[in-house]
């Protein structure tokens, strides 16, 4: 079966999401292009190094170039739902992230899930062999708003426990910090 591509080069919308309540929810990256969209699912951890990976290859691409291409202005981050009906293309396994110097653009590859080990040179490159993948070419304006996003939409979940930071469940949470044991305050003695 022949690798499928999807290349979004100007996208008018690149964003994380997510479908559920805290707890049970599952991530989304969508890229929408005219009448095009194209929907994969990943775990939150990946939709947090995405974001993270995003923001420090924009403060390299400032540091070595000059400028980040960003405007003064901050950019306007996409607060509107996911696009539906939400449809699946595939599981995110790798990530590629680069910068394309000829036209300006962070470009964002995502690796399907495959049971072989994904050579490297198939990130970012259009063999007929290798998994399925997305591949968005974003301004850097796009690129810090997927980001800024991202990393809400990360953080939008259950709260930390103060002592662990595993999230809180509304049922309750074993602490493994408190090992089982409540701290005795001086007033019990």
């Amino acid at each position: 079966m022949t690798r499928v591509i999807h290349v979004f080069r100007q996208p008018e919308r690149f964003v994380a999401g997510t479908v559920g309540e805290p707890g049970d929810r599952s991530f989304y990256l969508q890229a929408i292009q005219e009448a095009r969209t194209v929907s994969v699912l990943l775990e939150k951890q990946q939709v947090s190094v995405l974001a993270d990976r995003i923001s420090a290859l924009l403060q390299e691409v400032a540091r070595r170039f000059g400028s980040d291409g960003l405007t003064d202005e901050e950019p306007r981050t996409d607060l509107d739902p996911l696009a539906v009906p939400l449809e699946e293309e595939f599981r995110v396994g790798t990530m590629g992230l680069g910068w394309d110097a000829e036209s300006g653009s962070i470009v964002v590859e995502l690796l399907a899930v495959t049971e072989e080990e994904v050579d490297e040179s198939v990130v970012l490159d259009d063999t007929e062999e290798g998994p399925d993948a997305l591949r968005v070419f974003l301004s850097p304006e796009q690129a810090r708003a997927f980001a800024d996003r991202a990393e809400r939409v990360v953080s939008a979940g259950r709260p930390p426990c103060p002592l662990c930071a595993e999230p809180l469940d509304p049922q309750g949470h074993v602490c493994v910090r408190l090992n089982g044991y409540h701290q005795r305050s001086p007033a019990e003695d």
